[in-house]
């Protein structure tokens, strides 16, 4: 018989919280299986069937930042960083990296399981709008293709994340309308109500407008309403 769990990876140096996620995951149905260093954390992602990574910063051997790059060369798999350091800049890194989401330590099981759901979902309906879907959305020589994941402003292409491009796509296809960070979490991240922290939404726009805008404090596209929120003009 097919299996049709969710397959994640743990990639996680201390034990005691790699064995406790991975018992919890189990619990809530998933089918969980752990690395403990860098080196095995990529060499699992790359060569066997995940749905998602839970990805620690601090490895011995390959800290999480090189296994995200790793990752990216080669694959799309939603990965949300789960780390004890709440550090902005560590945030800002994952998300510019390639991250999908990030969780900080201590976490509640409850917010991973549902984070876990949220972005596995996020990504099966991408697959199958990227399979089906067609055309290209232009707004004042911007441009988003949605089957082949490219920006492009005029004849340039932008080197966006995954979560920039998703962000980006998704204003665009609402021209003109405005979204609050809330709002946003729930249509680009996928969460249902107010899980997640808004802050992710405004680190994702400011990276977006650096590569988007020619004067990102000035910006001509990503424009935001104050006291509503974000939009596409």
């Amino acid at each position: 018989m097919e299996n049709n769990k969710t397959r994640v990876l743990v990639v996680e140096d201390e034990k005691n919280i790699a064995l406790l996620l991975s018992f919890n995951l189990t619990k809530a149905g998933f089918e969980p299986e752990c690395a403990y260093d860098g080196e095995d954390g990529l060499r699992k992602a790359l060569t066997k069937p995940f749905d998602i990574v839970l990805l620690d910063i601090m490895l011995p051997k390959l800290d999480g930042f090189k296994v995200l790059e790793g990752i990216r060369t080669r694959s799309d798999i939603p990965v949300i960083m789960v780390t004890a350091r709440d550090d902005e800049k560590d945030k800002v890194a994952g998300l510019e990296n390639g991250a999908d989401d990030y969780i900080t330590k201590p976490f509640s099981m409850n917010e991973v399981i549902a984070r876990i759901r949220a972005n596995v979902r996020r990504s099966r309906d991408e697959l199958i709008t990227k399979v089906n879907g067609e055309g290209v959305i232009t707004v004042r020589g911007l441009s988003v293709d949605r089957t082949r994941y490219i920006a492009r402003r005029g004849d340039t292409e932008l080197e966006l994340s995954k979560k920039e491009y998703d962000l980006l796509l998704f204003l665009m296809e609402n021209v003109g309308q405005p979204f609050s960070r809330e709002e946003l979490l729930g249509k680009v991240w996928g969460y249902d109500g107010f899980l997640g922290d808004v802050n992710t939404v405004d680190v994702t726009v400011s990276r977006l407008r650096k590569k988007l805008e020619k004067d990102p404090s000035n910006p001509e596209y990503l424009i935001t309403k104050r006291g509503v929120g974000y939009y596409i003009q």
